[in-house]
């Protein structure tokens, strides 16, 4: 089966020059389908990488981002950007399939189109030259056999009239005679090489319209039908190439519905108010003074004889002083007391989950070493030795970090109402005496450190909390354990 019809053209000089200009519109086609997917491609990556870098502009970084993130509001467009992020990954893999999938493969397959093409046209027309030729030497004989025989007419004619001349000696009719049959047979050869000429042309050329070029047509019908059914191909594949990835997508968009629908601005006002709550109590009403009275009566015994208070300093009012500048404190002493206290637990629970990773590995370690010792071919108990000394050193610093956080924690819990008195108005009376036992180290906050044997002055007892505080000599007052003292009798 041909692209055409034999009979459609009087010679194969027409036909060639349609198929040519076909499988050439067909091959310019694919070649352009090929650069289409490519910016198709270029198009996605774009997309994507301009997706990302808006992303990454308004992903939010830091220790201030991250407190901020856990409010819901806040934490719902990080989802969405995350999700942004992974949607902007799903194009990247779009405009990758497509290259791979499509321009790799349809780019290679062309070029093999193309040398097919190219081989089969020069067949055709290597072809065509042949039937050319033998048609051009046909010509020749038939005008070589038409010219003998015009000859062969002549010398005929020339010896019939020298036969019938009176004049003509017998020598002259002989020579006549024997030209004419020269030329008699010289014209019979020729027409026989003529028929042999003309029988081989006829061979020749129904064996070209009927064997070879249908043959070179075929195979070039058979690759167009190729380059179709790769372009059909390529056609779906641009299709199927987003529909693979569409599910993942559709998981994007709906987190992205999702982190919507977890806002909650109730909660969020809630979780401000517990961040930010201090603990301390609103300051007391001014009291009005009336000068309209004249001078004030003077104030009674009893009122004299009655220790002065410290003024709490409101921590929200003008005259408060905060450097927001300063590197936050170890023990959190830079926070209002609520604050602190959340920091604190968080703190020790921080350090216990890490003592219990640290005493769970130890006992790994020791039940491994006791392994090795019964079974050497396992291993060398002593190989574990510096990991075992590493794990003791680790639970022994976060030991005495817990119990510093934890002595942090309870100072905190009976220094609130004092940590933050702005001055004294005068100096409290003492309540008794005490005599130090042991020397101690105060380093937290609303804490002092005191010597062994040195005497001080009680000026509140312990209340239950194993605290209690006291004035040294040289005017330092704070926090003691109370059972690092003796009351004097």
């Amino acid at each position: 089966m041909t692209l055409l019809p034999i009979g459609c053209f009087s010679d194969g000089t027409d036909q060639n020059d349609v198929i040519d200009k076909h499988t050439q519109s067909g091959l310019d086609l694919l070649d352009r389908y090929i650069k289409f997917v490519k910016e198709r491609s270029e198009i996605e990556q774009n997309y994507a990488k301009q997706l990302r870098n808006l992303t990454k502009k308004y992903t939010k970084r830091g220790n201030r981002e991250e407190q901020e993130c856990k409010f819901s509001n806040h934490a719902s467009f990080q989802e969405i950007l995350n999700e942004l992020n992974d949607y902007a990954g799903q194009r990247e893999l779009i405009a990758e399939n497509m290259v791979t999938g499509i321009c790799v493969d349809l780019t290679k397959k062309l070029q093999d189109f193309k040398h097919e093409r190219k081989t089969f046209l020069i067949e055709v027309k290597k072809a065509q030259q042949n039937l050319e030729s033998s048609f051009k030497h046909l010509e020749n004989t038939k005008k070589r056999y038409a010219k003998e025989w015009a000859e062969a007419e002549k010398a005929s004619q020339q010896a019939e009239k020298t036969e019938n001349d009176l004049y003509a000696t017998k020598f002259d009719v002989d020579k006549a005679k024997q030209h004419s049959h020269a030329r008699t047979r010289t014209a019979e050869e020729c027409r026989n090489d003529y028929a042999a000429e003309l029988q081989k042309y006829n061979k020749d050329q129904n064996s070209h319209y009927y064997s070879e070029i249908p043959q070179f047509f075929n195979k070039l019908q058979d690759m167009d039908e190729r380059r179709i059914r790769s372009l059909a191909d390529g056609y779906c594949k641009f299709s199927d190439i987003e529909k693979r990835v569409l599910p993942i997508i559709s998981k994007c968009l709906e987190g992205i519905s999702a982190a919507g629908a977890k806002v909650n601005d109730k909660q969020d006002s809630i979780l401000l108010i517990e961040q930010h709550k201090s603990g301390f109590e609103p300051p007391a009403e001014v009291e009005f003074e009336d000068y309209s009275q004249g001078i004030k009566t003077a104030t009674s015994e009893s009122s004299l004889s009655q220790p002065k208070v410290r003024n709490l300093r409101w921590p929200f009012n003008k005259k408060s002083k905060v450097n927001s500048h300063a590197p936050p404190a170890e023990d959190f002493s830079h926070l209002p007391p609520e604050q602190r206290k959340k920091k604190l637990q968080g703190k020790i629970d921080d350090i216990t989950k890490d003592l219990q990773k640290a005493q769970d590995q130890s006992e790994a370690l020791e039940k491994m070493k006791g392994v090795y010792e019964q079974n050497p071919q396992m291993g060398d108990p002593s190989s574990l030795e510096p990991q075992i000394t590493e794990t003791a050193q680790n639970m022994g610093r976060l030991r005495g970090e817990l119990a510093k956080y934890e002595v942090i924690a309870h100072t905190c819990t009976r220094s609130n109402n004092y940590i933050l008195f702005e001055e004294f108005d005068d100096i409290e009376t003492p309540i008794g005496q005490c005599t130090a036992l042991y020397s101690f180290e105060g380093n937290s906050e609303g804490t002092i450190s005191i010597t062994e044997g040195e005497l001080l002055s009680i000026m509140e007892e312990d209340k239950g909390d194993g605290w209690m505080r006291v004035l040294r000599a040289n005017g330092d007052e704070g926090y003691i354990p109370s059972s690092y003292v003796k009351l004097a009798s």
